[in-house]
């Protein structure tokens, strides 16, 4: 990550806007200003939206961090739902290879919402809604991830899932013909666009938060 931004720096550019870095801690390797934008206001309009508070009970929802080290993540996005907070406890014994071992919180006939900030083979994605329907009871699950990289088996592990749907921003753009029906792409394009005119005018972009 450091070389990446040295190269960005040597390239000529002067400020980095970007959304939802996998560690936020890279913002510390550039040498240059990073803006460094969320992509959960999206998903939070998006599902309150789809589930509005006047017609569905928030207490029978449940965001769910699929590992404990996106708690702070989720916790923040559940906060802003309103609805509560579970935890996927799994141990991942080799690269993009994971198993499931346990569920922290109650999911019991619940709707789940997974949030992650990518998906990319699907495999963690995918076990950890296993898990809450087999292992939790949960009752549906959807999911929610900023960057959809959805590498090698990743539609068909999807589309073989328990998984109502899943939610992505078009960081990444999709195949043109997208094989699976269950994904569904927000576009990120007015962030991006307010954050510019704000950097543009020198004014602060706290309230893209």
């Amino acid at each position: 990550a450091k070389l990446v931004a040295n190269m960005l720096t040597a390239a000529g550019a002067d400020r980095v806007l970007t959304m939802d870095l996998h560690a936020a801690q890279i913002q510390g390797f550039f040498d240059i200003p990073v803006d460094h934008l969320l992509g959960n206001p999206t998903f939070v309009e998006y599902f309150l939206e789809k589930f509005p508070e006047d017609k569905y009970d928030h207490n029978d929802f449940v965001v769910v961090s699929p590992d404990v080290g996106s708690v702070a993540r989720a916790r923040a996005f559940a906060g802003k739902l309103h609805m509560g907070l579970a935890i996927v406890d799994k141990r991942r014994q080799k690269a993009n290879v994971c198993e499931v071992m346990n569920v922290i919180g109650d999911v019991k006939g619940k709707t789940c919402i997974l949030y992650d900030d990518m998906i990319d083979t699907a495999g963690s994605l995918c076990n950890a809604a296993q898990a809450l329907v087999e292992v939790g009871g949960a009752k549906e699950v959807y999911a929610c991830a900023t960057h959809g990289v959805l590498s090698g088996p990743a539609f068909q592990r999807i589309n073989d899932s328990v998984l109502k749907e899943v939610v992505i921003h078009n960081t990444i753009p999709l195949p043109e013909n997208c094989p699976s029906d269950k994904i569904k792409q927000l576009d990120v394009a007015p962030i991006f666009a307010r954050a510019i005119s704000h950097i543009h005018g020198g004014t602060s972009i706290a309230d893209l938060f």
